[in-house]
């Protein structure tokens, strides 16, 4: 039996109620096979894949707070950080009712190649909470927070682990916490990032997700001889990074005609409106039926159990921006029939394997979500290195930086594919990229 083999059988044994780290394990270590085998010897010897598949620690704690009819509530926060070979532990946390452990190390496993790829000095880790901040006041947001700030305020630091946003978390949950953090730490110290301007936040986080998303797209069309220009193109999500996606997409010169939330999703032949798009979902915080409402050429679409929403629509660029495994096989064979050229991804997973799997051997251009949505963790180590220097950079710098970033993210994993004889593959020269790093660190640093 093969290294991989071996482990893989381990990892399943160790943690067999949870499917989707289950699922991200496998998927990046049967797309490292080449350069295992490679170094089978020198990795075996270390452990390397034992280490790496294992976090260096994971937390979970009760959240109790009080609602405004003064009933205590309680909820389950975590934290896992998962490797910190390169640099502090990163990654998001994310605040909604599907949160468990398992979701939190597959997000905190795919973080560690995902912030490897920056180029920047981050490692991986990931947390949150089963709390539902929907339909809640600001004063029970706050309540949450802090309870969640106050055990998590244990665990982190500027140097240790700096969390930031995901969904769930966006710019207000963050100041409550960060005001906690400092409240009990006494230091005022860039230990969240996606703060607010007044207090350490950075310029153009709030787009750098779905921004860099179009960037690294556009990046590998170039490579291919094509360009956004005149491109129709499918969104998933109505959230950060799907907003932000949308917009750069059309300045790029292409149509996006579809975004979506959890309870339906919108077909817009003329191309979505994205001020109409912000005003109902940053402002208003209301379903996509007022967006239909508000414009003419807009359908809603409720979503069913078994409708293909979004993907059912013909399209040049599929970019899945909401959840885990919202794209599967049926969706992935809709869209190769439409003539679909790519896809990348910009949320965590959103493509199941054998869909993946699917659009690559029908040769459609796709990326996954550790590189082609790495913008927003990029621009939080961006914002971390701001915070250190006490200084704030323009938009422009962030956003220049931030375009540098995805464009040398895609020559990296086109390179690492090309070296391992899988051309094309850029599931497997993500991974390949992102693991090379993390393994020379984790060797130079010996067993720890």
């Amino acid at each position: 039996m093969s290294y991989v083999d071996e482990v893989l059988e381990v990892v399943q044994k160790k943690n067999a109620d949870q499917p989707e780290f289950l699922q991200a394990v496998t998927e990046v270590l049967d797309s490292l096979r080449p350069v295992i085998d490679a170094n089978e010897e020198l990795y075996r010897k270390n452990a390397i894949l034992e280490r790496i598949t294992e976090p260096d620690r994971q937390f979970i704690f009760r959240v109790p707070w009080v609602d405004d009819k003064g009933q205590v509530q309680v909820n389950r926060g975590f934290r896992v950080q998962f490797n910190n070979a390169i640099g502090p532990y990163k990654g998001g946390l994310r605040l909604h009712p599907s949160v468990n452990l398992g979701i939190i190390k597959f997000l905190g496993f795919e973080q560690i190649f995902k912030n490897s790829l920056t180029t920047l000095p981050i490692g991986g880790g990931k947390g949150g909470s089963d709390f539902d901040p929907k339909g809640k006041s600001d004063r029970e947001i706050m309540a949450f927070c802090q309870s969640f700030m106050t055990e998590l305020s244990k665990y982190i630091g500027a140097d240790v682990d700096v969390p930031a946003g995901d969904i769930g978390t966006g710019a207000r949950e963050i100041g409550f916490m960060f005001g906690q953090y400092k409240r009990i730490r006494g230091t005022f110290e860039g230990v969240l990032t996606g703060k607010g301007l007044t207090y350490g936040g950075s310029l153009a986080r709030t787009e750098a997700t779905g921004y860099g998303l179009l960037y690294l797209t556009q990046e590998m069309l170039k490579c291919h001889g094509q360009s956004m220009e005149g491109k129709t193109v499918c969104v998933s999500g109505a959230g950060n990074v799907a907003i932000y996606a949308i917009q750069k997409a059309h300045q790029m010169g292409a149509k996006v005609v579809t975004c979506s939330d959890s309870t339906g999703w919108i077909y817009d032949p003329e191309g979505i409106d994205v001020e109409l798009l912000k005003e109902i979902k940053e402002v208003k915080r209301a379903r996509l039926t007022e967006y239909a409402a508000a414009r003419k050429s807009a359908e809603y679409h409720e979503k069913k159990n078994g409708e293909h929403g979004v993907w059912s629509v013909k399209c040049d660029i599929a970019l899945p921006c909401a959840t885990q495994n919202e794209l599967d096989i049926e969706d992935a064979k809709m869209l190769v029939a439409n003539g679909v050229i790519a896809v990348c991804e910009g949320a965590n997973m959103p493509t199941t394997l054998d869909a993946t799997k699917y659009l690559q051997q029908n040769k459609v251009m796709f990326v996954g979500g550790k590189a082609a949505n790495a913008g927003g963790v990029a621009t939080s180590a961006l914002e971390m290195s701001q915070n250190s220097e006490r200084l704030s950079w323009t938009f422009e710098e962030v956003d220049s930086k931030l375009q540098d970033i995805m464009i040398t993210i895609y020559h990296n994993i086109d390179d690492a594919a090309k070296r391992y004889g899988v051309e094309g593959d850029y599931v497997a020269g993500a991974n390949i990229a992102g693991f090379e790093k993390v393994v020379v660190a984790m060797l130079a640093q010996g067993v720890c």
